[in-house]
């Protein structure tokens, strides 16, 4: 397996990347690039050179550049709303999948939802009061409340008046089929494998709007209808836990995804509860049993890479590095003794 961790632009640092280096990371994962990082980005697309330098500068940290995750919004907002002109976005995003696989970026997150995650809160639920997600759907004061026009995934990207209204599944459908069939011929081509997320929460409607990966069952139907190598499972196993299903069901997910062959990497993360409400817990401290799920992962032969997404906030001076250290130490420990082989 690949022991990996995620940035965030404002953590993405020189001496944060050594930090990883050092804890035994050999892979890494950037969320949502920024404009500094990659400049091209107020273009509309990543430019080949800008991947390049990205992916170099992270080698030269010793680590390997394994995944982006999502789309700037502003990149791709006529998609997911099925805007008219859509297909300028769509030209561009294709170009920045084309990019990447030239420039040695092989996979590509993404969370095909107009909300995106929303509804959460940060509250001292965690062990000792650490500062981590929560979500309460009865809490949630914007659950039934429809999305205002040009607003997806929590930002303005454009001046709009009124709202969405509601969206039917079958039209969600709809827009992930005119994606699908346009990126995966070029995802394909370029050798970049495009993992979808589950939606967190993993609710069926939220503020009007239909959502789609919620279930093992409606993976299986875009993999079903879309047979790619490109057409993978970013598995987010806090938010399968976090489905309403039963306490086996993420092991039964794990087993699923990990003999299909379809987890491109894992969130490995742990949270205490199911909706309708749940919270992030220390990643010893959860629901999941994670010794049974990274034994699930090596019975069936996954070898990417896994990464604890993000971690409860500890009152120290250095909360993220702290709390990183702590779960790369577990997660490291957890391989000795399962006696799996990290590159």
């Amino acid at each position: 397996m690949k022991m990996g961790l995620g940035f965030y632009p404002h953590i993405y640092t020189p001496n944060n990347l050594d930090f990883a280096k050092q804890i035994g990371v050999s892979h890494v994962m950037i969320h949502i690039p920024d404009e500094k990082m990659l400049p091209s980005s107020k273009e509309g697309y990543w430019s080949y050179e800008d991947l390049k330098a990205l992916r170099q500068q992270v080698e030269s940290h010793g680590l390997k550049l394994e995944a982006i995750e999502n789309f700037q919004p502003q990149h791709w907002y006529k998609i997911l709303t099925d805007a008219p002109d859509k297909q300028v976005q769509m030209d561009l995003v294709k170009r920045t999948i084309q990019n990447m696989g030239k420039a040695g970026i092989p996979i590509m997150g993404y969370n095909f939802s107009l909300a995106a995650v929303a509804g959460r809160k940060m509250l001292p639920c965690a062990r000792g009061g650490a500062v981590g997600p929560v979500y309460d759907v009865a809490e949630d004061e914007n659950f039934h409340k429809p999305l205002p026009n040009g607003f997806v995934w929590g930002t303005q990207v454009e001046e709009a008046q009124g709202d969405m209204g509601e969206i039917s599944l079958e039209e969600m459908w709809a827009r992930y089929d005119y994606f699908m069939k346009e990126i995966l011929p070029v995802a394909e081509s370029a050798g970049v494998k495009m993992a979808i997320h589950p939606d967190d929460p993993p609710v069926p409607v939220m503020r009007q709007v239909n959502r789609l990966m919620v279930s093992i069952e409606r993976y299986d139907e875009g993999l079903q209808k879309y047979p790619s190598p490109s057409n993978m499972v970013e598995f987010c196993q806090g938010t399968f836990s976090e489905m309403p299903f039963g306490k086996d069901y993420v092991y039964q997910a794990i087993d699923h995804f990990t003999k299909l062959n379809k987890i491109a990497y894992v969130h490995f993360r742990n949270v205490r509860g199911q909706l309708p409400t749940y919270y992030e817990e220390f990643i010893d401290a959860g629901d999941v049993d994670m010794i049974r799920a990274l034994t699930i992962y090596k019975k069936n032969g996954f070898g990417g890479m896994i990464i604890p997404d993000h971690v409860p906030n500890c009152p120290v001076a250095e909360p993220w590095v702290t709390g990183v250290a702590y779960a790369i130490g577990y997660m490291r420990a957890l391989c000795k003794a399962l006696e799996i082989p990290l590159e």
